[in-house]
């Protein structure tokens, strides 16, 4: 069996390997030259892009910005998972939040821009404290403006008037007092059938995913029904096979959607050692038609993402129950270079490898580590 991932990075990387037990060969493709490349080494492989989607029995994506042209080419295969109107949605907020409201899925008040003199209304109809968010290719942070009072507005304005908004427009959200923020993974297969992963909680550094804990502590019965309601519904909705996630804002007792990402996860990372099916192994089973993987955490986990250093000591591999993956990249500014799994009996276990793990970690460029170790010794 053989499938063809759109992008050739850290996510197409982590399929392959999870792939290779199933017998399952995966290649990729360099969005950028289309060339189509192994997942691991990057070699460029001796085959055409349209020989390689003729060969394939499945055809996926590792990020939701691919240009529409090679998305359409892999939809009129008929074997694109997730579908198209998926995936563009994913690339997409405007389509997004139309998604979201179409089907009544909370989500943040908000108003499209398609031109700065609309900033104007956006402060009448949501009030003074704003997000804004490019509505296409943005991401970790980049492509967003944060309004604190409408003092700023014009300096704002000034910065915005170079964009092209008719083109790309902004969403405008209300910027919400939310407690923390959570993710929900899961997947469905072509039968409709779907297996759920435990909500993780996910703290963010400049819009950077840094730590994602899994189960997330202090859920209760009323959080698991909403999240994977507003998952089945956009699942079903979009007749999704493979994994997807979604961002919550957890406000009070209430889920707002933030994100939907047609795809494996960041946040999902630490099923590769906490859980019974990796995420990546269930996207695999989902889009060749396997059965689905039972998705239950089998410890409490940790994710660690390394972002923009390579300073580390390899010691870490030392601790107990702490597991390394690196990406093979080029040390960059708020690159991710690779994250850290450590997997416990209890929070308070995890607590105390984080504090562990942080003496062999330059504690720069790893800005929510201790404070969540902190917060974690006080759980069972």
């Amino acid at each position: 069996m053989k499938v063809l991932v759109y992008g050739s990075g850290q996510l197409a990387q982590m399929m392959c390997l999870a792939a290779v037990p199933l017998g399952i060969q995966v290649r990729a493709v360099d969005v950028t030259t289309r060339n189509v490349v192994d997942p691991i080494s990057k070699e460029v492989l001796d085959t055409s892009l349209d020989d390689a989607i003729n060969e394939s029995d499945a055809l996926t994506v590792e990020f939701e910005h691919v240009p529409e042209d090679l998305l359409e080419q892999a939809s009129s295969s008929g074997k694109l998972y997730p579908g198209i109107d998926a995936i563009l949605a994913g690339a997409d907020r405007v389509r997004e939040k139309q998604v979201l409201e179409e089907l009544a899925v909370k989500n943040s008040d908000h108003l499209i821009i398609t031109d700065v003199s609309q900033l104007h209304e956006a402060i009448d109809s949501l009030g003074e404290k704003l997000i804004l968010k490019a509505s296409r290719d943005g991401y970790d942070g980049y492509g967003q403006w944060r309004l604190k009072s409408k003092n700023e507005l014009a300096s704002l304005c000034q910065e915005l008037a170079c964009l092209d908004l008719s083109k790309v427009p902004l969403i405008a959200e209300k910027m919400v007092p939310f407690d923390r923020e959570l993710s929900l993974l899961g997947a469905r297969n072509s039968q409709g059938e779907f297996v759920f992963y435990p909500l993780a909680e996910n703290l963010h550094h400049q819009g950077q995913l840094h730590v994602s804990v899994a189960p997330a502590p202090q859920v209760t019965g009323s959080l698991i029904v909403q999240a994977q309601s507003a998952f089945k519904l956009l699942a079903d909705k979009f007749e999704y096979v493979g994994v997807m996630a979604v961002e919550f804002f957890q406000v009070g007792d209430e889920l707002l959607v933030n994100e939907i990402a047609p795809r494996v996860h960041n946040s999902g990372h630490w099923s590769m050692q906490g859980a019974d099916t990796s995420q990546f192994e269930n996207h695999m089973r989902a889009i060749t038609g396997l059965p689905l993987g039972n998705a239950n955490a089998k410890y409490k986990s940790a994710m660690i993402n390394i972002i923009g250093c390579d300073d580390y000591s390899t010691d870490l591999l030392s601790i107990n129950r702490c597991h390394l993956h690196l990406y093979g990249k080029s040390v960059r500014p708020k690159r991710k270079m690779g994250h850290i799994n450590l997997t416990g009996e209890s929070y308070a276990e995890i607590a105390e490898l984080m504090t562990t793990l942080a003496k062999y970690l330059p504690m720069a460029y790893f800005p929510k580590l201790l404070d969540e170790a902190d917060k974690l010794s006080e759980l069972n």
